[in-house]
């Protein structure tokens, strides 16, 4: 008998490292991304890699490099649309599901952009501010921030500081901003917001109510 099987690609939000972009090709409303990393060579055809926290396909491996292409859906409600040959993107592959789960449950499906508005150097660790659009109906399902609750932005898994309608605040220690492109974020730079998956579901179940 057969029955069909369902395959959830997860993340954690837990950047491995940041690749560049060393080509940019438009086909239609497709954008083909082409960019290098220390990992090329353990990445295969069909394989889910997250991309400033946007989940896409490896369609081609050539020469340390690799390709993936984002829609037109996908452009409009991220910055990939923005990016640059040269800029540095956040990459972590697929979460595999024997080890410890060490920032949150990511699943690689940006919900909209924020803006940077303000950015602090704490002498070493660093805060930012991001501003978003608030809709009060998204918010109802669960697309909005809490304090102490989790976030991911530009696919890195972080802590909400300071949580209001339309901002809130990260802090950021030395390590993250080195080794991601949070040290690229500047105050006007559009980053992607993916709100925590469990927050969407408890407001989805409270709607019942």
């Amino acid at each position: 008998m057969l029955c069909n099987i369902t395959i959830l690609i997860m993340f954690s939000g837990i950047v491995e490292e940041f690749a560049t972009v060393v080509a940019i090709e438009k086909e239609q409303e497709n954008m083909h991304f082409t960019l290098t990393c220390s990992f090329v060579d353990q990445l295969k055809i069909d394989q889910s890699v997250a991309h400033n926290g946007v989940c896409l396909t490896v369609v081609k491996i050539f020469d340390n490099k690799y390709v993936v292409t984002a829609m037109k859906e996908t452009l409009m409600k991220s910055n990939l649309g923005l990016l640059k040959v040269g800029d540095k993107v956040n990459v972590e592959r697929s979460m595999m599901m024997n080890g410890r789960l060490d920032g949150h449950i990511v699943q690689g499906h940006v919900d909209q952009t924020a803006e940077c508005v303000e950015k602090i150097d704490q002498q070493g660790s660093y805060t930012y501010t991001f501003k978003y659009v608030f809709d009060k109906e998204m918010a109802k399902k669960g697309y909005m921030t809490v304090d102490k609750g989790s976030v991911t932005v530009n696919g890195v898994s972080l802590t909400v500081c300071n949580s209001t309608d339309d901002s809130f605040q990260v802090n950021i220690i030395p390590y993250t901003y080195e080794h991601t492109n949070f040290h690229q974020i500047q105050v006007g730079t559009k980053v992607n917001l993916e709100f925590d998956i469990i927050g969407k579901y408890i407001a989805r179940i409270q709607s019942f109510e």
